[in-house]
């Protein structure tokens, strides 16, 4: 794991961002104590920090910063597999904005040195309102983590010395025009540069929010079909039964407008007529019954739903206080629980978190298995599993069954 130490005669700083805002800051030693695994972050469990390592002189002047991703997994301890070189990758940086110093070394997702590293990286805004730059230069400023700070040198240039007027030389000027005017290109190329990224970053992020939503509509559609498939048979099945009650009794009415030869056999089919009676009778009273029952049922269950939980319990001072409690479920972090919610997650709570994440319980289900375990499931013949170890499936509505559990060999 790539480490941030203190680089040489400088001093190293990490970021965490909130949107355009710095939401936690460290010195680079913290934030190699992270990388350790000594300590982990419970507000950041299962989340992806977009951060800046930044590297600052003795008079805290910005000089090079690193925009890079890490992750933190359920137990908010930071990826053992992350292993981006920040601190060589701070003194190979190409030309940044000037942030007070002349231009810093910035590397970024569109400019990086190292392209292997480059999806590691993520572009800053530098939109108005918005600028991560300022927020970060602010924070420096700032001085949180209480740098000592030296007073700026001051260059031979700054200081006021009396002596003839000297003349300018316009080839002089021109090169200081020029000079300004090429960093400024640099500047706008650079800003360019982090619109097209953020904008591919907001494409991707619509495209897959579009397709849970599509998987979703695919998912409701396959249960109405599947209701649908089910009712279909059921009607069948009816139609079945009623078309041989009525051949049942057609014949017994030909049986009966038939001259009998004998009472034997006239007595024979009354008592079948009798018997049928009843046992239609019979199985309308059950019917009858069993519709009681159900709305009955479908009663009790309106009349607890609207019943008041008792004074002096759990369930009123939550309602009473407007408590919301917070649950935990792989796959989308913790939830809250408004208290109309709170009986139906406690009656299933893998069933919620699948629904909260856009699948249904059994793909759910699957996938936390995956995430659990990501191993090859396949099974040879004579029993044992494969178990190669697969890259995990952060998302369950990103998991595919039989595929993202498979290796290579075994899809």
């Amino acid at each position: 794991m790539a480490g941030a130490a203190s680089v040489q005669n400088g001093i190293a700083a990490v970021y965490f961002m909130d949107g355009p805002l710095v939401d936690r800051e460290m010195r680079a030693s913290e934030f190699d104590a992270f990388l350790d695994g000594y300590v982990g972050l419970t507000d950041l469990v299962d989340t992806d920090v977009r951060a800046v390592y930044a590297v600052l002189d003795e008079s805290l002047s910005i000089h090079a910063l690193v925009f890079f991703r890490i992750y933190f997994d359920d137990e908010g301890r930071a990826d053992t597999s992350w292993n981006v070189p920040i601190e060589r990758l701070a003194a190979q940086g190409a030309a940044g904005p000037d942030l007070g110093s002349g231009p810093i070394r910035l590397v970024c997702r569109s400019q990086c040195p190292e392209p292997e590293y480059a999806q590691e990286l993520w572009d800053p805004d530098m939109s108005p309102g918005s600028n991560h730059f300022l927020a970060i230069r602010r924070a420096v400023e700032a001085n949180a983590l209480r740098f000592p700070k030296a007073a700026k040198p001051v260059a031979d240039a700054e200081i006021p010395v009396l002596k003839a007027e000297t003349r300018t030389e316009p080839g002089e000027d021109f090169g200081v025009e020029r000079t300004r005017l090429a960093r400024m290109i640099k500047e706008y190329r650079l800003r360019v540069k982090t619109l097209q990224s953020v904008h591919r970053d907001t494409m991707a992020d619509m495209q897959r929010s579009h397709r849970l939503e599509l998987q979703a509509v695919r998912g409701a559609l396959s249960e109405l079909e599947q209701k649908y498939e089910r009712q279909r048979v059921t009607t069948e099945q009816l139609r079945t039964k009623l078309a041989e009650r009525n051949q049942q009794y057609l014949t017994m009415q030909e049986s009966i407008a038939k001259p009998v030869g004998n009472q034997q056999a006239a007595g024979q089919a009354d008592a079948e007529i009798v018997l049928l009676r009843e046992q239609l009778a019979r199985r309308q009273r059950e019917l009858e019954m069993r519709n009681d029952k159900i709305v009955q049922l479908q009663d009790a269950i309106e009349e607890l739903q609207r019943r008041e939980p008792a004074d002096d319990t759990l369930m009123r001072h939550l309602k009473d206080q407007d408590v919301f409690l917070v649950a935990y479920h792989a796959g989308i972090g913790h939830l809250t629980l408004p208290y109309d919610d709170i009986e139906g997650y406690f009656c299933n709570p893998i069933a919620y978190a699948a629904d909260k994440c856009g699948v249904n319980e059994p793909a759910y289900r699957e996938w936390l298995n995956h995430y659990e375990n990501p191993v090859c499931q396949h099974t040879h013949d004579d029993g044992q599993r494969c178990g190669q170890p697969l890259m995990r499936i952060s998302q369950p509505s990103e998991f595919s069954a039989g595929v993202d559990d498979r290796c290579e060999a075994h899809r």
